[in-house]
């Protein structure tokens, strides 16, 4: 590569007209750099100009300007030293007032200042006034590590669904499992898995099965109708009490309205208070003390938690009316997002699945593939198939038969973490027609003597 620094002659068109063809050639390759004839650019006649040309025999190998990128990096550099002391010029005619366009200064009337034609480098216009830069003033300020708002910490600044009105058992095992959470209450199981899915709460907190009661088999046809994933347990002791208004005494109460599992728990005690009452299922164990409340009824009473009293204003008649001291519901937290499965604490995972194929021996194969890894089983759950709900089968010798189809909900202690539960799963998925995980979470460890619901204390296990 090689530069010429030289003055243009004054007739520059009429000198390109009478030059060589060679000379033609090497105009033609100028204006394909973005260099522009003097007249286009208003210069002076004599002013300097840079005109560069590529020689590959006069670079030696790997030197700089050996090849054709280093060859135009090197015209952009020359032909920037020339639009400084051109700019310079220009400067020194805007000083002395001289408005001259032959001189390469354009006179802008309209204000009285002169405004210099920008020349063009690399086929770019390099003047400031055409980059539309935005003042330092406006530009967006970077970031900080102050305003990066840290990640909430456990339970605190999350919204949790439940079933039920403030005063429910629900409300309690949120409390419990999220401490400082916004619980938001829903009128049915329902609301609050829709209420995850939209994102209107981060978790929901929901009954699965209680020791006197058993499961909640809505919640299981939720758990698979819903996409939401099992991320935790906690199970909250279930304590009754009998609430009614201020002043009414038992002799008065003509009936006792609750949940119809509260009212299954409270039954003999109920006999054995010598209530002759009759017993109208209600949606909530709270929302019936809320009913109690709102409307004044003295000859009703309501089987609730001693919350629901404090919260309605209602005394409690009799307190601690279950029939079974250990009555203990066990909880769910739900999550749109599984949790990472781990090794170093008791995990319990969630699986359903079924199968199309005929034969008893489905379950004993599941049985069979977690003993012989010795994974123990802490529920299994069998419900009616909703898509599939009957199988027929025909035999020539005696007629068709019918068959219900089920689904089967078992929950092992393992983490799927574990290559023993992974194996399992392997196994099982062979010979099932469809297998889903509902979720692999802590188990909740804390102690038996917790305190009661009324004062929900946070398990030390539950962080997802």
């Amino acid at each position: 590569m090689a530069a010429i620094l030289y003055s243009r002659p004054p007739n520059h068109t009429s000198a390109v007209a009478t030059a060589s063809t060679a000379s033609r050639r090497r105009y033609a390759h100028q204006l394909t750099l973005g260099f522009r004839p003097a007249h286009t650019l208003h210069l002076r006649p004599t002013a300097p100009c840079v005109h560069c040309f590529h020689r590959p025999d006069f670079a030696g190998n790997g030197a700089v300007g050996s090849n054709r990128a280093d060859w135009l990096s090197n015209c952009a550099i020359l032909s920037s030293k020339v639009v400084v002391s051109k700019k310079q010029e220009t400067d020194n005619l805007l000083a002395s007032g001289d408005d001259d366009s032959s001189n390469g200064v354009v006179g802008d009337k309209s204000d009285g200042k002169l405004a210099p034609v920008v020349p063009v480098v690399n086929g770019h216009n390099s003047g400031l006034g055409t980059l539309d830069l935005v003042p330092v003033g406006k530009l967006p300020k970077p970031l900080t590590i102050s305003d990066l708002s840290p990640a909430p910490m456990h339970g605190s600044q999350l919204r949790v669904a439940y079933q039920g009105v403030p005063g429910a058992y629900s409300e309690a095992a949120a409390g419990r499992a999220y401490p400082n959470c916004d619980a938001i209450p829903c009128d049915q199981f329902e609301v609050a898995f829709q209420a995850v899915e939209l994102w209107i709460a981060d978790r929901a907190v929901l009954p699965v099965e209680n020791s006197l009661g058993g499961s909640i088999h809505r919640n299981y046809d939720l758990l698979l109708r819903h996409r939401l994933h099992i991320v935790g347990e906690v199970q909250m002791p279930v304590h009754h009490c009998l609430l009614a208004l201020p002043g009414v005494r038992k002799e008065y109460l003509t009936r006792v309205i609750s949940h119809p599992q509260a009212l299954a728990q409270c039954e003999h005690t109920l006999t054995n208070l010598g209530l002759n009452v009759a017993r109208e299922a209600f949606d909530d164990t709270a929302a019936a003390a809320e009913y109690v409340a709102a409307n004044g009824l003295r000859d009703t009473a309501a089987i609730a938690s001693a919350r629901a009293a404090k919260l309605y204003g209602l005394q409690i008649l009799a307190d601690g009316i279950q029939d079974d001291s250990g009555n203990v519901t066990r909880f769910v937290m739900l999550a749109r997002e599984p949790i990472i499965p781990r090794t170093d604490r008791p995990f319990k995972t969630s699986i359903v699945f079924a199968h199309d194929r005929e034969g008893t021996s489905l379950l004993f194969k599941v049985l069979s593939a977690f003993a012989f890894r010795d994974i123990s089983l802490t529920k299994i759950e069998s419900r009616p198939h909703r898509n599939r709900p009957i199988r027929l089968v025909d035999d020539a010798n005696v007629g068709t038969a019918k068959h219900f189809e089920y689904l089967f909900y078992l929950d092992f202690e393992a983490s799927m973490a574990e290559t023993r539960a992974q194996n399992a799963l392997s196994e099982i998925q062979e010979f099932t027609s469809f297998l889903r995980v509902l979720g692999s979470y802590p188990m909740d460890m804390t102690p038996w003597n917790a305190p009661s619901s009324s004062t929900p204390t946070s398990p030390t296990n539950l962080h997802d």
